[in-house]
């Protein structure tokens, strides 16, 4: 999402007195720690055992078996066969640490006291699902352009998720992301922290989804190492925290993402920003639970022109970041909530059809959207498929308006890209793969802020529209 006018690409945590167990690190002599349990909370390095085998914990887990989930990207190492005496598991709960004063509206995070991720949430997250088909946008909550400043209570009940844009690291590899509300030297009117907070509550009680987004244009994240990918969680977990969200909004633009040369197999990444991405993300799913919402707004030239070109591998010879948003979503497509590529601000991208489709009308929506739904071959290797994603998950991104982003399309050819998709009516000369799909999720939008600089046109277009679809 970008920031400008004319263009729309992309604390410390309150420590909960709930109480956790702990398990011991193994022995030298290989015996079995204490058996894992369901109910029981683990940090990075904690040894759990099983079925004959102690797991070590990579990162923060909680009900994640872990003869399950000790593949090469889930949360368990298996650590291997253990015997002899079997340490004796908890009988009853201990603190894994004091519990902290929530901090005030007013205080802003300090790098030297944010969480471990070892703190569960002060916050939980609530179950709840979205409406069939949702309308979804970015509120600029850290920073001002040319489409003005909107409070969080004066955003319409129309939008169904509200993006908050943008959190951002303190440095590109750092993993530490921050939000601050936009100052008021820039956003005259801004609204102060407390009332901020105290709105979002009420969005949620009304049922929307209010998330972090991290990155955007100028929010280059990545993860490099481990230390980073941890960082990244524990503060990302913060400011959830802080400010009551349902969860983060992935919207890695720039060079955020990129494969690293020989990193050629979608399905089982090796590159460190991709690895530790994945992680990441299944660490804040694994902290909040099923009600945790992740949604990602990726450009077409990470997902969809990897049909074509994946990374700088053996098929075509790419810029390697080309498909490398593709290993994040297939890690996470049990996960994902919603999936809204930005269908703006593109270049031309070859669809299913081997046609080039360019932005600017339904055509684009359709075949661009009808890739994810429909799954396809990585690279032209017919080997290695992408397989489509659920209809619920899907949605595609449009600009709210023509000052939003480049590719802004009318609210007819909008609607007329969703009735083809719904529906298989008006598709024009393309027809969609993936057949039917009444369940279609909705429509994205860049930006709130925009559209209600226009006199809220999508809103008003797309919103009765979606209602209609169910």
């Amino acid at each position: 999402m970008r920031r400008s006018v004319l263009l729309a690409s992309a604390v410390s945590l309150a420590a909960a007195c709930s109480l956790v167990y702990v398990a011991s690190t193994a022995s030298a002599a290989v015996a079995c720690a204490p058996a894992w349990s369901a109910s029981a909370v683990y940090v990075k390095d904690n040894v759990a055992s099983k079925g004959g085998n102690n797991y070590t914990a990579k990162w923060w887990t909680q009900g994640e078996d872990p003869v399950a989930k000790s593949g090469q990207w889930d949360v368990w190492i298996n650590s291997g066969a253990c015997g002899g005496t079997t340490n004796p598991s908890p009988s009853s709960p201990s603190p894994s640490r004091s519990p902290s004063t929530s901090p005030s509206p007013s205080t802003s995070p300090s790098p030297s006291t944010s969480p471990s991720p070892s703190t569960s949430p002060s916050t939980p997250i609530p179950v709840g699902g979205l409406p069939r088909h949702a309308l979804i946008g970015y509120l600029h909550a850290s920073f001002a352009n040319g489409a003005g400043y909107l409070k969080m209570a004066d955003v319409p009940a129309e939008w169904d998720i509200i993006n908050l844009s943008f959190g951002e690291p303190t440095s590109v590899t750092s993993g530490d992301i921050r939000f601050t509300l936009c100052p008021a030297t820039e956003c005259p009117g801004v609204e102060t922290e407390a009332e901020f907070i105290a709105a979002i509550k009420a969005k949620r009680q009304a049922g929307k989804k209010v998330l972090l987004s991290i990155g955007g244009q100028n929010g280059q994240v990545q993860l490099t190492t481990t230390a980073a990918r941890d960082r990244f969680v524990s503060s990302v977990s913060a400011i959830i925290d802080r400010y009551g969200l349902d969860g983060v909004d992935v919207d890695f633009e720039g060079h955020s993402l990129s494969l690293n040369t020989g990193d050629t197999d979608f399905k089982n990444p090796t590159t460190p920003v991709i690895v530790n991405l994945i992680s990441a993300l299944r660490s804040l799913k694994a902290r909040y639970g099923a009600g945790f919402v992740l949604t990602m707004a990726p450009e077409t030239f990470f997902v969809q022109l990897g049909y074509q070109y994946y990374g700088s591998g053996p098929w075509g010879g790419q810029d390697p970041r080309a498909g490398s948003y593709l290993p994040v979503i297939h890690a996470l497509r049990n996960d994902i909530t919603v999936l809204h590529v930005q269908d703006y601000n593109s270049g031309p991208i070859m669809g299913l059809d081997n046609q080039y489709h360019s932005m600017g009308g339904a055509d684009f929506h359709i075949a661009m959207t009808d890739m994810l739904l429909a799954g396809f071959p990585v690279a032209g290797n017919t080997a290695n498929v992408f397989p489509g994603l659920r209809e619920d998950q899907i949605a595609f991104g449009a600009p709210s308006s023509v000052s939003a982003g480049n590719g802004h399309v009318a609210p007819a050819g909008v609607q007329q890209a969703v009735n083809c998709l719904v529906k298989g009516s008006n598709c024009g000369g393309y027809t969609p793969r993936s057949g039917l799909n009444p369940d279609f999720r909705g429509l994205m939008t860049w930006s709130i802020n925009w559209d209600r600089f226009y006199g809220w046109e999508f809103k008003n277009s797309h919103e009765p529209f979606l209602n209609a679809l169910n």
